[in-house]
């Protein structure tokens, strides 16, 4: 679904991801982890085609996103650190903007709001301007703007920021279930626990480099830590990285 071959990003002299091959299946949820500044949203920004890289390609569902990213960017739904709303506009109006944008129709705008209206427990809030809204409502329009033209990758940036508890599990739940439709979801975290909740695979990226990528079960036979949380195994290899 997802395929990142040779990719790099570099702002001057410095390399904010350098090399990095990865292959995302359909199905499947992907968690990205790695220190401040380490490299996941420069990735997450890429593939999004918020940011054009150095070198490299990025091939979503065998789509060029720079060679064609309208096409691309139709198949994705992008869900940034910092959730954006135009604060003049209610959630319910932001929303009709982007279905419009992906050439939805307002019938099937107006359906995939209520839909996600109810799944996310968006309250009546949603007719507001969103310069009222608190960061936990507004992160709830983002996600379903990002989820409304049924995606068949959804790129996550810090999915949980400003999430009261019940949010963040409906949330998860939505994860695994778009998982089990087909969809494949990369998300970047620093909430391990998350990761190691709904993730099939996890990749670990330090100083741009993807350091290492498998199941939970596969990095612990890798690093010989049977039994251990993933919260140990991220510390020794980012620990063993930094040596």
């Amino acid at each position: 679904m997802l395929e990142l071959c040779n990719l790099g990003k570099r702002y001057g002299a410095v390399w904010a991801v350098r090399n990095l091959n990865l292959k995302l299946k359909k199905g499947e949820v992907f968690s990205f982890l790695g220190p401040n500044g380490a490299g996941k949203t420069t990735t997450l920004k890429m593939v999004a085609g918020v940011l054009f890289p150095t070198e490299g390609k990025i091939l979503i569902d065998g789509i060029d996103v720079n060679e064609e990213p309208e096409k691309a960017k139709k198949l994705t739904g992008y869900i940034p650190d910092v959730p954006f709303l135009y604060p003049q506009l209610t959630g319910r109006e932001f929303l009709h903007l982007v279905g419009r944008i992906y050439g939805m129709t307002k019938k099937k705008i107006e359906n995939s709001i209520e839909y996600w209206k109810e799944r996310l427990e968006i309250g009546e809030w949603i007719d507001l301007p969103s310069s009222e809204y608190s960061h936990g409502m507004r992160q709830k329009i983002v996600f379903t703007q990002a989820l409304m033209h049924e995606p068949l990758l959804l790129i996550i940036d810090e999915p949980m920021v400003g999430l009261d508890p019940k949010s963040a599990r409906i949330v998860k739940n939505i994860f695994r279930e778009l998982a089990s439709k087909g969809k494949t979801v990369f998300l970047s975290t620093h909430t391990l626990s998350v990761a190691e909740e709904v993730s099939d695979r996890i990749g670990i990226i330090e100083k741009g480099r993807l350091v290492a990528a498998g199941t939970l079960d596969e990095l612990r036979e890798r690093y010989k830590r049977e039994g251990k949380n993933l919260e140990e195994i991220y510390l020794e290899i980012t620990e063993r990285s930094e040596g």
